[in-house]
């Protein structure tokens, strides 16, 4: 796994932020979960470089892609995500490598709500519009 993208620094601060999250009552016999420090390095790598979640290479150390987004979604739910997030960027800027001109923002990260008009879509029929159709007058 490279050290690269979570270091021994980060991980000291994000790892209390993890440890407030509930951990699972392990009474079935199975799988043993993937590290946290491994998921979440997992998370920033797809989030790095824009590759689909499925296409997450598991021979990397970080766990499936699967296993990753499920994380995500969890820390999220769990409500500690924004921390984490916060944490690793407010990182980044003590350190100088956070650059705001390689940051990017799309529609499936922003909503635009101040986008033009919605398209028409489909027309629906609805149940009262077929009662009036010839064939039942």
């Amino acid at each position: 796994m490279p050290d690269d993208l979570i270091d021994d620094e980060f991980w000291s601060l994000i790892e209390p932020l993890l440890s407030t999250c509930a951990s699972q009552d392990r009474r079935h016999v199975g799988r043993k979960p993937t590290p946290d420090r491994a998921v979440l390095t997992g998370i920033v790598f797809v989030l790095r470089s824009g590759i689909p979640w499925n296409l997450l290479p598991q021979e990397m150390g970080y766990g499936s892609g699967a296993v990753c987004w499920r994380r995500l979604i969890s820390w999220q739910e769990a409500g500690i995500w924004p921390s984490i997030r916060e944490t690793l960027l407010a990182e980044l800027r003590r350190r100088g490598q956070f650059n705001e001109a390689r940051a990017i923002a799309d529609s499936l990260s922003i909503r635009d709500v101040l986008a033009g008009s919605k398209p028409a879509g489909v027309l629906r029929v609805s149940a009262r519009s077929s009662e009036n159709t010839p064939s039942n007058r």
